[in-house]
């Protein structure tokens, strides 16, 4: 009986030595964040609250704010400023009903943007992101109507807010351009990855007859210099964006 009590120690701490060693495994593999790298060009949003990757996807989260004086913000607020005279295109300007509000929106878009087959349409509402975290928006004032009547609501930095306070931009965000950064400069991205670039490129005024249908075309950029498809804002309609995304669009969630 000694013997045999001998015999089946060194397997019972065989057994037991694999044991500890298969939980500790599982338990390393077990706090894997799942988390990618986000790329240099994407912190390239200041204004996002958070950014973050899955390998697939971007989630950029922002309040939507600008970070510049508005007639839209509250009087009692830091960056109100009053504002008259003329705004985009010459136009004189006329204060909508609304104020500025923070927001709670996700944007998701592709990490590897391509083109797609379909080239949806841009909904009203939020179609990207600039780097300020305000949202894109595209050429429409509502459901198939020009922007024609509500320029003339365009602040200081040409951007308004819509009845639940969103604060938007339809056309050349001048803050990014003229004070955060120059008019060739990257301001933003569309949801479906893409970037877009202000209304200069390689020293020359940008035009609508220079850029394809859904208002971008491919060239190298300092953000990207092996080349990339990329949207240009111009000074006229479709300002942003034309006959649909390029790619295949993310979401937003608000």
């Amino acid at each position: 009986m000694k013997l045999f009590k001998l015999s089946i120690l060194p397997l019972a701490v065989l057994l037991i030595s694999f044991a500890c060693k298969k939980t500790a495994t599982e338990t390393t593999s077990s706090t894997s964040t799942g988390t990618a790298t986000v790329p240099d060009v994407y912190k390239k949003i200041y204004g996002a609250t958070s950014i973050s990757s899955d390998g697939t996807y971007l989630t950029i989260k922002t309040t939507g704010t600008p970070d510049h004086k508005s007639i839209y913000y509250a009087t009692s607020n830091s960056l109100y400023e009053n504002f008259s005279g003329t705004t985009f295109g010459g136009r004189t300007f006329a204060k909508n009903p609304n104020s500025i509000a923070s927001q709670t929106l996700t944007f998701k878009i592709p990490l590897n943007p391509a083109v797609s087959s379909t080239h949806a349409a841009t909904p009203l509402g939020p179609i990207g992101i600039s780097l300020n975290g305000v949202p894109f928006y595209n050429q429409y004032a509502g459901p198939n109507l020009p922007l024609t009547n509500e320029a003339n609501s365009f602040d200081q930095y040409y951007g308004h807010p819509q009845q639940s306070g969103q604060y938007h931009y339809h056309v050349e965000p001048i803050y990014l351009t003229t004070v955060k950064a120059t008019k060739s400069s990257l301001l933003g991205f569309l949801l479906d990855g893409f970037p877009v670039y202000g209304p200069m490129e390689n020293g020359a005024l940008v035009t609508n007859a220079m850029l394809d249908v859904y208002h971008g075309h491919t060239t190298a950029t300092t953000d990207y210099p092996n080349g990339i498809y990329h949207y240009h804002i111009t000074d006229a309609d479709p300002y942003l964006n034309g006959s649909g995304y390029y790619g295949t669009a993310g979401t937003v969630t608000q």
